[in-house]
């Protein structure tokens, strides 16, 4: 006679309720966010203020050491240094002029942006307009193609092409050119980056050449009477600076 086994149900298995689960993973995300913003609050004044420093140096550097800079905005088609109070100068487009030390101008730096071959290039460019020709070229932020692209900023003999360069400049096969002031080799590999510098400038150019003569040819540029080359203290000396305002333009 066989006696039969009791049946033992298996346990019944509890799941985590699902306000549960909304409920952690709400938590987790607003902790993870509020970490975020402290990041980015942390971070981005630091960001801005490098930015800043780079462009400035960038700015000392293609116009060939100017002794003073003096910013300028463009204001309802002209460019000004002494801007409306309600101006968005953080957002306005501008240029900056540099004086020598005898307070005489020596050019004007421009900042223009377009895109390359991989993504947008930015770069600085000094010019002279009285002499019309491009006084040195600088990028600033490119993602071209590495070992090819990026020479437009590496390779030491294209970037001094453009010092003293007329304008409009045009860009040449390398050995293929007549010789003109204006001619810049491309690079070999990468043609279309290289392209993408002179097209920027000489887009730049046409966008605002005309304002940029119209300031050039103004009285207090061309005698000098804005440049603080020696300021007698520390108000004159901010106001001799570059004076950047939101990082890159």
């Amino acid at each position: 006679m066989s006696t039969a086994l009791p049946t033992v149900s298996a346990p019944e298995a509890r799941g985590t309720p699902s306000v549960q689960l909304v409920a952690t993973l709400a938590v987790a995300g607003a902790i993870a966010g509020f970490f975020i913003v402290l990041v980015h609050l942390w971070s981005q004044p630091r960001i801005v203020e490098y930015q800043a420093r780079v462009l400035e140096q960038a700015v000392v550097e293609v116009l060939e050491g100017p002794a003073s800079t003096r910013t300028f905005y463009m204001i309802d088609g002209s460019f000004t240094d002494q801007p409306p109070a309600a101006a968005d100068t953080a957002a306005a487009d501008r240029l900056y002029v540099g004086f020598d030390p005898a307070g005489d101008p020596v050019g004007v730096a421009l900042s223009a942006a377009e895109p390359g071959f991989q993504d947008v290039i930015r770069l600085i460019f000094g010019y002279d307009p009285g002499a019309g020709m491009v006084l040195g070229m600088k990028v600033l932020e490119s993602k071209e193609t590495p070992g090819l692209g990026d020479k437009i900023e590496k390779d030491s003999s294209f970037v001094a092409e453009f010092r003293r360069a007329a304008t409009p400049l045009i860009g040449v096969k390398p050995g293929a050119g007549s010789g003109a002031d204006g001619e810049i080799d491309m690079i070999t590999g990468a043609t279309i980056s290289a392209r993408a510098i002179v097209d920027i400038i000489n887009n730049r150019l046409d966008a605002v050449g005309g304002a940029v003569d119209v300031l050039w040819g103004t009285a207090p540029i061309a005698g000098g009477a804005l440049a603080d080359p020696a300021p007698a203290d520390s108000q004159s000396a901010e106001s001799a600076r570059v004076r950047i305002v939101g990082g890159l333009p």
